[in-house]
């Protein structure tokens, strides 16, 4: 294959996983057809096929391409922020942790030239609708990182039961999609919240998580005994 053929091959490549990201935004994942795709990124149908070979195999890359990259950069923020730890003699922050894993996410989601923008808002969607494909697919990827950054969490909280980090995560988790997901939803307080910068945003949503990582336990309470019937 000559160089300039290549190089068409690689660009029809990134147009296809380019517009089906757009499209996937805009319809959702099953809303999106083969022929909107190939409409849009103007190939034909057996050129997604001879790049893909299937719409799941397009899905999987638009998102691997995306979360592979987030990945490396949430696993490294993890791994700086222990060799500090570990050379000042301190035990790891759960501000620090919560800055590691969350500030690459932020950072993609203020992209607005290379599609991270558009990217985050579509991973924020996928979570709402998640479907059997998609809930492996997001485990596959985001299970090693996750579970990385789960372990020095719990590390970080020794008077938080490992359950209870898992449901703090669980919200935390909540609160970033819909923190990330757009300005539209602010609408519904009726204007008195403004687009807010992703520089002002990141250190009050870590405000707020972090009180909820650090909240007292839940009390357990104890079930109300049945009421007790007449005697009659």
């Amino acid at each position: 294959m000559s160089q300039t053929s290549a190089r068409h091959t690689a660009e029809t490549r990134a147009r296809i996983l380019d517009t089906a990201e757009a499209l996937f935004v805009e319809h959702g994942l099953d809303g999106t057809s083969m022929r909107m795709i190939t409409g849009r990124a103007g190939v034909n149908l057996a050129a997604v096929n001879y790049h893909f070979g299937s719409k799941e195999n397009l899905i999987r890359e638009v998102f691997e391409q995306r979360v592979q990259a987030l990945n490396r950069r949430c696993i490294d923020a993890l791994d700086r922020y222990a060799d500090e730890a570990r050379q000042s003699g301190r035990a790891l922050r759960p501000g620090d942790l919560l800055e590691a894993f969350l500030q690459p996410v932020f950072e993609l989601a203020a992209d607005t030239e290379n599609g991270g923008y558009r990217f985050m808002r579509l991973l924020g969607r996928t979570h709402s609708e998640v479907s059997p494909f998609m809930r492996r697919l997001l485990a596959e990827l985001y299970g090693d990182t996750l579970q990385r950054f789960l372990d020095v969490l719990c590390g970080s909280l020794p008077g938080v039961p490992r359950e209870e980090v898992h449901w703090r995560v669980h919200f935390m988790m909540g609160a970033t999609s819909y923190a990330i997901a757009g300005t539209d939803n602010l609408q519904v307080f009726g204007g008195q919240l403004d687009q807010q910068d992703p520089a002002e945003l990141v250190p009050r949503l870590l405000s707020f998580l972090l009180a909820g990582l650090r909240a007292p336990l839940p009390e357990r309470t104890e079930p109300p005994d049945p009421p007790v019937g007449d005697a009659g």
